[in-house]
Parts: C-alpha cells; structure tokens; sequence
C-alpha cells in the first residue's frame, strides 16, 4: 500500500520549480520507488496486490492545487499502466482517490491557517462535499482492506473515487 503525499497550495504560476520537485519527490517517485522495490518480490512468489492512494485531485485537477493535483494524476496513470504490465504476474493494482478525509494533517492545517476560524472552517470545508462531511480514515481503511482482499480477486486496475458525491452530485 502506497500511501504518502504532501499537498501544495499554489496555481501554476506560483509554483516554483523547488516546490513542483518537492512534491514531484515525494508523490511520484515515492510510490515508483516503493512499487519497483516490491515487484520483483512478488513475481518471485506468484503475486500480490499493490494499492496506490491518489485523490480527487487526480482526475479533477483542483483549483490552487496545480503541483498536487499532477502528482496525483501521475499516481493514478502509474496504476494503470502496472496493472496492465503485471497482470500476467498475477498482480493486481489499483488505487483509492478519497476527497477530503478527516486526519490530524486537516486539524493541523485548520490550526496553521486560519488560528481562531478552525471550527469555522472545518464546517465550510466539510459542507464543501455533497455528502456534507469529511470521509473518516476508517472509510477509506475500508475500502482498502476489501480491495487488498481475496474477495476483490477480480478488480485490478480501477481508480475508486471515495468522494462524498464529489464527482457525480456537485451543483
């Protein structure tokens, strides 16, 4: 399970290079580097499952997000393509892309950003979802275990929006 990343505030323009490399280091090349320690192993003993976390940011590409929302796209496309590499290997891949979950990165942030509005805006971020709150970890935890599991033997190669309606039910 790959399941790192830092975020990034910030649009194109006011990404530096260091910043877009930062995060480009941690949320690419981690997950590469974790996978490609791991592949051979588990050609060597029949097989496995790898599960990547990427996010909404991903596929929708979230405003002052820019530098996030690529690795996160990259995530998603790397799972695609060692899904369909490794399937003869027994191998599956997939990914989860959550929305906002509920972590102490997000009270940490709250608590950096806005000292004294945290309670403000954690209501205006949670109510930002179509569901009306932030995923908790243990439904992504969830959604984890099913797909790392003998039960979820047919999936490979999906990327799962844990969203809250995100995607579907906006506007």
């Amino acid at each position: 399970m790959n399941n790192a990343g830092i975020s990034h505030i910030g649009s194109l323009e006011s990404t530096t290079e260091t910043d877009f490399d930062r995060i480009f280091r941690v949320n690419v090349k981690g997950f590469y580097n974790c996978m490609f320690a791991s592949i051979g192993h588990m050609k060597a003993s029949g097989g496995g499952v790898i599960l990547n976390m990427a996010s909404i940011a991903g596929s929708s590409g979230l405003s002052d997000r820019f530098a996030y929302s690529m690795s996160k796209g990259a995530v998603i496309a790397m799972t695609y393509s060692v899904a369909k590499d490794y399937l003869c290997h027994n191998i599956r891949c997939n990914c989860i892309s959550p929305a906002r979950v509920h972590t102490a990165f997000v009270d940490g942030y709250l608590r950096n950003t806005y000292p004294g509005r945290e309670k403000v805006m954690f209501e205006k971020l949670s109510k930002a979802q179509p569901i009306g709150r932030m995923a908790e970890p243990d439904e992504v935890a969830s959604l984890a275990l099913f797909l790392c599991s003998d039960e979820a033997s047919f999936i490979t190669g999906s990327d799962y929006p844990l969203d809250g309606g995100f995607f579907n039910l906006r506007g």
